[in-house]
């Protein structure tokens, strides 16, 4: 073998090597994890208080189909936050080990300023350790690293792993790792997972989010 082709097979392989680092190749992130059993009891509907369900959430050939309007009521009369129509991930509250999110997602144009994933419990006085919100046709991890550009109007793969005892949360889009960062929460503190659309500053006046074959998974002790 030459020195010229020993120096393009040498690059090649650095090439690849940091192709896979980036997580720029899709991976199984379920291997090792096990599917928790999932019905339709499991999704508990929260929506603006003073209306029924049916008039901000619909079921329908095996989508959730989820929408909101700016100036809806919160989803108590207690509450002061903003409003929202999300599924809350019932049966499957945490506060150790590893636990993983999964779903295909859909954003129709023209939904901006809206959480529409987020993995509820922090230390106070945030209310969550995760927030996926959707700004201008992007997927940010809160309001700080895009995920994913050009979103609107296709389905995406979402799968989120939180590590409680690392801190640690994973973020990624149809297998290809997005973000990972540690997350500052404190012990014992209960999660569950969410998703849907929960308006957030310089919201739309008209937010949807569409979700199917959600599943959460366990990591195998």
């Amino acid at each position: 073998m030459s020195s010229h082709t020993n120096m393009w097979f040498y690059i090649s392989l650095v090439f690849l090597f940091t192709y896979n680092v980036m997580g720029s190749v899709p991976i199984d992130t379920t291997l090792g994890f096990v599917s928790q059993p999932l019905n339709q009891s499991n999704f508990d509907i929260q929506k603006p208080y003073n209306l029924p369900v049916d008039q901000r959430y619909n079921f329908f050939r095996e989508v959730h189909k989820l929408w909101v309007f700016k100036t809806d009521k919160p989803h108590s009369r207690k509450s002061k936050t903003n409003p929202r129509t999300e599924i809350r991930i019932r049966g499957y509250d945490y506060s150790s080990g590893v636990w993983q999110f999964e779903a295909y997602g859909y954003v129709p144009s023209d939904t901006s300023g809206v959480c529409i994933m987020q993995i509820f419990g922090s230390k106070p006085p945030k209310a969550s350790t995760t927030m996926l919100t959707v700004y201008n046709s992007s997927l940010y991890y809160y309001r700080n690293q895009v995920i994913l550009s050009d979103l609107y109007n296709k389905w995406f793969r979402l799968n989120v792993i939180h590590d409680v005892e690392d801190n640690n949360v994973k973020v990624y889009i149809d297998g290809i790792l997005k973000h990972e960062g540690r997350v500052r929460v404190g012990p014992h503190i209960h999660h569950y997972f969410k998703c849907g659309v929960y308006s957030q500053k310089e919201g739309s006046f008209y937010m949807e989010s569409r979700w199917k074959d959600i599943r959460i998974f366990r990591l195998h002790d």
